[in-house]
């Protein structure tokens, strides 16, 4: 008989999630998976742990705030991601690393505090953190020359992860199970803190 921990789908998910930003730096780069420039699009994300654990992490904010929170963000994220990495792709200035990790340690710090955000609060977030990281996406595409199809292949990739998350964590009913999504957020919190510093030094 499984323990009573892994009976919970989710629960696999909040573990994966709270160890998610462990990278050392962020910076632009691209990925190249010989499949196309969708699937390179798709291939920059999941291996970008700055970018995923950050869209994970809006994921869990908004399914804590509500299913109709989350419906607004897996619309609202790869919308302003394809906006802001369009951005990203003309202007290809790019931004202090600080930036990314100082927008992780925020969002886990909601997550860890159980705020229950409104629609359209969780909505802007949603657009700025879309927006932030869609343009850093446009800006490691410069050197491929095209940006139209790997940012659609991440905004994909992006729906769908929010759609798993927030629903997931919209359906907890549990105080035990929500006080381990916050537990997760305080995880991305520190990972978070940890970036800046680590930014910090290295500025």
């Amino acid at each position: 008989m499984k323990p009573r921990l892994l009976r919970f789908p989710w629960t696999g998910l909040v573990l994966f999630l709270g160890v998610a930003g462990f990278a050392s730096h962020a910076e632009a780069h691209l990925v190249t998976t010989g499949l196309g420039p969708l699937y390179d699009g798709m291939g920059h994300l999941l291996l970008s742990p700055e970018e995923w654990a950050t869209v994970g992490a809006l994921a869990l904010l908004a399914g804590l705030s509500g299913a109709a929170a989350g419906r607004l963000v897996l619309f609202v994220l790869p919308l302003s991601w394809l906006v802001g990495g369009t951005i990203g792709f003309l202007i290809h200035a790019q931004p202090p690393v600080a930036i990314a990790a100082i927008v992780l340690m925020l969002t886990g710090g909601l997550i860890a505090a159980d705020f229950r955000l409104i629609r359209p609060v969780v909505g802007s977030i949603g657009a700025a953190i879309g927006l932030f990281h869609g343009y850093l996406n446009g800006v490691a595409l410069v050197p491929a020359g095209e940006a139209a199809l790997p940012l659609l292949g991440a905004a994909l990739v992006i729906f769908v992860l929010v759609a798993l998350v927030a629903a997931v964590v919209a359906s907890v009913k549990l105080t035990w199970q929500r006080i381990a999504v916050r537990v997760a957020g305080s995880w991305i919190a520190a990972t978070g803190l940890l970036l800046v510093g680590w930014a910090m030094r290295k500025g």
